[in-house]
Order: structure tokens, then C-alpha cells, then sequence
């Protein structure tokens, strides 16, 4: 039995307590949030802690899942880690380079695994666009986008986002993901451009953005992001990924409200599109959020007790983060960004 402690409570961290509450070789053995209460009637039971190190001394976690804030990421991830507990991190693994890969040297050093939630990574629809992808052969056009009509509650949680990480890289670290497993090449440069639409959020801060990267077997990828009331729902869900032999796209996916969290990961059905014809893929009974909760922390019980190597994992976390830093430091400054050397 896997004894679990679980912080941060958010729409996330609540999703990844469900899983383990229901998960039969998991054992929760305390919930982190800022109040130190917890209203939920399935998780009521569980000890609760609002301080992060107090319920890591006191509950000796084998596995500890952060769903926090991104800018504490690291550091919670590197005291787990030293303390003896594997880690799941929400995405991202952090908001700069450096600090992933203190993460990363961490689990390397003490043999623990570390797993990123890179969602779409359980999604079977995400693994058969990425297997028909590579399968018409490179080089890649990407093209990929998320944008978010928010309001009321959730544009408050937007903002509150805001407050430490940017639209391109809370969100773009997914489909930039989803580009490296593609492509298997390494970025070369990025260039970015955003702005900030609204009084309500720091002068510094933007909340629509988007960003080109240059991959070195000649792929090139375009990703957009934006957050807000002012958002128009006119494409603001393409996913489309184009080579010299065809494409692949996303034709359904999610056609309500886009801010909606469910149809974020849908697919629906993909379009192949070859010189020979065209042929639709159905994806029928794709799973829903919790089920795609569920499904990685499954994946991590199982890193943990079959001890699968997670190298490539971790590496590919902290390059779809450079990537996504590098588009923030261009949007910020103006100047597109080399990633010979890449972003801290």
C-alpha cells in the first residue's frame, strides 16, 4: 500500500485525491491546503494539514502529489524527494529551467521517481494522433491552439494563475509536449509576441500570447494561448499537424464553452489527410477529466512498483518548459531566444 499525501486542493488537486481515494493500492494519508480544512464528503476523513512541512514530517509519504501553485513547485518537489517520497508534480515542473532541473538531478540522485502531469500523455485519442503523426514522417507543421472564454469563477481562477505563470506556459507546456514526442528533435529558437487585455491583471503580465519554435530537423511548430472574457470562441480549439506526406487533425474535439476543463483533452475524431485520400479515425467513449486523473496516478503507482524508467519523462518535461520559458522571455522582451542556451 502506497501511503499518499496530497497538496494543494484545487480544481487538480482535488481531482488527483479522488483518484487516490478510490485507488485500491493507495493510501491517503493527509491533505495540504491553506485553510487545513477539507469540506469534500469523500475526503473529509483525511488527516489535513495547512503546512506543507508539518504533513511531510509527520505523515511519511512514499508518494507525494503537488497540484500547488507553480512557483512552489520545486521546492515541494525537492523536499519530498529528499524526505524518501516519489513525486507527481502538476505542470508545470516549474517556472524556470534551472529549478527543473534541480528537480530533476534530485530523483536522478536518490532513485525517485518523478512523473509530470502531462495529461494528454494518458489520453488514448493524444497517443493515436501522435502515433499517425510520426507515422506520415517528418519534417512538421504544428499548429495548436487553446484559448479560454472566462468568466465569473473562472476567470477569477485565471487570474489568480496569472499571478505566477503565463497562458503559454500553464498550458503550452501540454502541447509542446505533444510536439517533442512528435518530432523527437531538438528546439532551436524561439519568438513570441502577447498582450495584456485586461486592467484586472500586473502591468507585467499578458494573458494572450503565442510563440513560434524552430526544431533542428526543420519542424516548426505555432502555439497560441489566451485567458479572459475578451477571448473569442471562434478557433479556439485547432490542433493540426501537417508533413510533406499529409495530415493529421482534431475535427470535434470540444465544441461547447471553451473554458470548459472536459473538453479541453477531447478529440472526437481525427481527419488523415494523404495525396491518396482522406479517412476519419472515430474516437468513441473518449475519457473525461477525473478518468484522466485517475489514469496518471494509476501510471504513477505503477512507475513506483514496477520501477519503470522515467528519463525520458523528465527530460522531455524540462524541454517542453524551456521551450515555453523562451516563448515567455520573447514576448517579454521582444527579441526571439536561442535555446543552444535555454531559458532560466
Amino acid at each position: 500500500m502506497t501511503r499518499v499525501l496530497i497538496a494543494g486542493l484545487g480544481n487538480m488537486g482535488l481531482s488527483h485525491a479522488l483518484a487516490h481515494h478510490h485507488l485500491p493500492d493507495a493510501q491517503i494519508v493527509g491533505l495540504v491546503n491553506r485553510s487545513g480544512c477539507v469540506d469534500h464528503p469523500d475526503l473529509a476523513g483525511y488527516p489535513a494539514f495547512s503546512d506543507y512541512e508539518t504533513a511531510l514530517a509527520e505523515t511519511k509519504p512514499d508518494l507525494v502529489v503537488i497540484a500547488t501553485y507553480s512557483d512552489s513547485h520545486a521546492d515541494y518537489a525537492c523536499a519530498a524527494i529528499e524526505a524518501g517520497a516519489h513525486v507527481f508534480v502538476e505542470k508545470p515542473l516549474a517556472t524556470n529551467v534551472a529549478d527543473a532541473r534541480r528537480v530533476v538531478d534530485a530523483a536522478t540522485r536518490l532513485n525517485r521517481k518523478l512523473v509530470v502531469g502531462y495529461i494528454l500523455r494518458h489520453h488514448p485519442s493524444w497517443m493515436r494522433l501522435i502515433d499517425e503523426a510520426r507515422e506520415l514522417g517528418g519534417p512538421y507543421v504544428f499548429r495548436l491552439n487553446l484559448n479560454q472564454q472566462s468568466s465569473g469563477a473562472e476567470w477569477e481562477t485565471h487570474k489568480a494563475l496569472m499571478q505566477t505563470t503565463s497562458p503559454i506556459v500553464d498550458c503550452g507546456v501540454h502541447y509542446v509536449d505533444v510536439m517533442c514526442q512528435i518530432t523527437d528533435a531538438r528546439p532551436l529558437r524561439v519568438n513570441g509576441m502577447g498582450l495584456r487585455l485586461s486592467d484586472e491583471i500586473a502591468e507585467e503580465m499578458y494573458n494572450y500570447g503565442q510563440f513560434q519554435v524552430v526544431f533542428d530537423d526543420g519542424s516548426v511548430g505555432w502555439y497560441e494561448a489566451g485567458w479572459g472574457p475578451m477571448m473569442s470562441e471562434t478557433a479556439f480549439f485547432v490542433k493540426d499537424i501537417v508533413s510533406p506526406n499529409g495530415s493529421v487533425s482534431i475535427t470535434d474535439g470540444n465544441k461547447g464553452a471553451s473554458a470548459d476543463i472536459d473538453g479541453h483533452t477531447k478529440v472526437g475524431g481525427l481527419l488523415v489527410h494523404t495525396p491518396q485520400g482522406d479517412h476519419t479515425i472515430e474516437m468513441p467513449d473518449e475519457p473525461g477529466h477525473q478518468d484522466l486523473c485517475d489514469a496518471e496516478q494509476s501510471y504513477m503507482l505503477r512507475a513506483i512498483a514496477e520501477d519503470i524508467d522515467l528519463t525520458r519523462h523528465m527530460n522531455d518535461a524540462v524541454q517542453s518548459l524551456a521551450i515555453c520559458l523562451a516563448a515567455d522571455e520573447s514576448i517579454r522582451t521582444g527579441q526571439p531566444v536561442s535555446l543552444e542556451e535555454p531559458a532560466q
